[in-house]
């Protein structure tokens, strides 16, 4: 799928095969957002021979001509988040830090359309208007000593709502689970699910990088 989507199911591949689950709108407001200066950095998933890389950058410190897609509204308490793979393939994300009752989330979305090296189709620029950028969801468990993080997988959640449909507004898009409920909605489902591995159910550990 040469979209928007892309840099989403980049992600999903950099993690581990699973797509996570769109939402429309964010996990947060100004009041829920929060900057740990701890999270800023180079995180691997193997230290010795990193396969995927999460490094997380002051949104202040990227030049405003970079902020390509729905800037943050409060950049001074945004992330940029650069991905990356073994195999060289990037994403580029807007990240912020959530704190709902003590709990601590990621909310994730692109900061930047697909380019000319990953879209061949992007010379059709008209279409770029009816890019829509979505959110996603992460449970961050820990930053340090380890980065410890959980994320949501389409397959799991298309099951739980289709055991449970009225848990959380949501619509099949072209076969794809977008959220549709609201920020507040967002927030009371995540804090209620988020210990439940079928909302959350792929982990990664991370480690951060060191300088050499």
């Amino acid at each position: 799928m040469r979209t928007k989507k892309f840099l989403f199911y980049l992600l999903a591949g950099l993690l581990g095969s699973c797509v996570p689950v769109i939402s429309l709108h964010s996990l947060f407001t100004e009041e829920n957002i929060v900057f740990d200066e701890k999270l800023l950095g180079t995180w691997v998933d193997d230290p010795t021979s990193p396969k995927g890389t999460w490094e997380f950058k002051r949104v202040t410190d990227i030049a405003q001509k970079d902020w390509e897609l729905a800037p943050p509204k409060k950049p001074e308490k945004a992330y940029k988040l650069l991905l990356s793979n073994e195999e060289g393939a990037k994403g580029s994300f807007f990240a912020h830090l959530v704190r709902l009752e003590g709990r601590l989330f990621l909310d994730v979305f692109p900061s930047q359309l697909p380019c000319a090296e990953l879209d061949p189709k992007q010379d059709w620029v008209f279409n770029t208007a009816f890019l829509i950028p979505g959110h996603s969801f992460v449970v961050v468990d820990s930053i340090e000593p380890q980065l410890k993080m959980r994320w949501t997988n389409e397959d799991e959640m298309e099951k739980f709502l289709k055991e449970q449909p009225n848990a959380l507004k949501h619509e099949l898009v072209e076969d794809k689970i977008v959220l549709t409920a609201s920020t507040d909605e967002l927030q009371k489902f995540v804090l209620k699910y988020a210990d439940d591995k079928r909302i959350f159910p792929a982990e990664a550990v991370l480690t951060r990088k060191k300088d050499k």
